[in-house]
This record gives C-alpha cells, structure tokens and sequence, in this order.
C-alpha cells in the first residue's frame, strides 16, 4: 500500500528520534554533530519544519547510516510464510536485507557420514542454532555435539557435515551468499536429499 506525504514526513521524523534516541544523544550533541542548530532538529523531530533534503543527508550521515535508509518506506510485508522444499525436507526463508542470505529450517533423522569423502566444502560462511534435539558438527577433523539452544557458526571452506545425535534433531540455519550457492550446488550434484551438509 503505497504511503501518503504526511504519513512518509511522520515516519522518518520519528526515525530520526528513534535513532537519535538509540544512540543515548540530546538533541544538542546530534544538532552539533549533524550543524544544525537545536531548535533547527527539534522542529524537525516535531513536524514543525519541513524536511529538506540536504538536511535529512546531513542528519543521515551524523546518525551513522543512509539517506536510503533513513527515507525507505515502511512495508506491508513485514510477515513472510516459507519457501517447502519437500524432496530436501526443508523450508527457507529469503532475507530481505540481503537478498543473498537465506534462512533454512530442516530436521534432521540421520547422523553425519561415516566417511569424510561426503563432507562438503564451499565459499562462504554458515551459522545454525539447534531447535530441540542434539546435532553432530563434522569440521574438518573435529566432531562437535551441538546441544538445544547452543548455535554454531563456520566457515564453510572447511569440510563439514551436520547430522542428529540419538535421536531426531531440528535446526534453524542462516546461509550467506556464497554458502548458499555451495549447498545449491551439492544438492543439484548429489541429488541426496538426506545429504547431511545442508
């Protein structure tokens, strides 16, 4: 739903506040910061001045972000339902900050490979938190249990492979862009929908 003037001026006025506000400033340290004068920012807080474009790159800057940033308009899809992914048994979520990252939940039966020829290794970097259960982390020659509520994170260049302990576990993972094309890959060559290093 696209957003009327008064409502885009209101949200980033109070973005300005709330990042102001985040950051422990007064009004005074962010005007020193941002060269304006205090009462110059508090009218810009308050709606009593019109937002001005030089102004709102200079407030931007002095806040340690963008003007894109500052300016973006809120979004009506704040909720975002998964991707199923049945022949893997997994559901992936894209993050939108960074269109190259995804989320992947997947629960896992089998333990990790006897033999160190199925571990994979790829660009990039991979972090997992286990939901319930207990997880076995193969990297490199290390063998990692990795319990309920304890995450992991690595680099993908090492060998690696996840697996469950003793029973069913289930894992949320987060994949940056080129681990995410490492395992996009293993599941097109391997076609093993069990292949423990997703």
């Amino acid at each position: 739903m696209p957003q009327d003037d008064g409502e885009f001026d209101r949200l980033v006025r109070q973005r300005i506040r709330a990042l102001r506000v985040a950051q422990g400033w007064s009004l005074d340290e962010l005007a020193t910061r941002a060269r304006l004068s205090p009462s110059t920012l508090s009218r810009i807080e308050n709606g009593q001045r019109r937002l001005a474009l030089d102004q709102l790159f200079t407030l931007a800057r002095a806040l340690d972000t963008t003007l894109d940033q500052l300016v973006e308009t809120a979004t009506d899809d704040v909720i975002s339902s998964p991707v199923i992914d049945s022949a893997h048994q997994l559901m992936r979520w894209p993050v939108r900050a960074d269109p190259g990252m995804s989320v992947v939940r997947r629960r896992m039966t089998n333990p990790p490979p006897d033999s160190p020829s199925r571990m994979r290794a790829h660009p990039g970097r991979e972090w997992f938190v286990v939901l319930s259960g207990t997880a076995v982390l193969l990297l490199g020659d290390r063998r990692l249990r990795v319990e309920t509520n304890q995450a992991a994170e690595f680099p993908t260049m090492v060998p690696h492979a996840i697996g469950a302990a003793g029973g069913p576990c289930e894992v949320l993972g987060i994949f940056d862009r080129d681990a995410r094309r490492g395992h996009q890959r293993d599941d097109d060559s391997t076609g093993d929908p069990d292949s423990p290093s997703r």
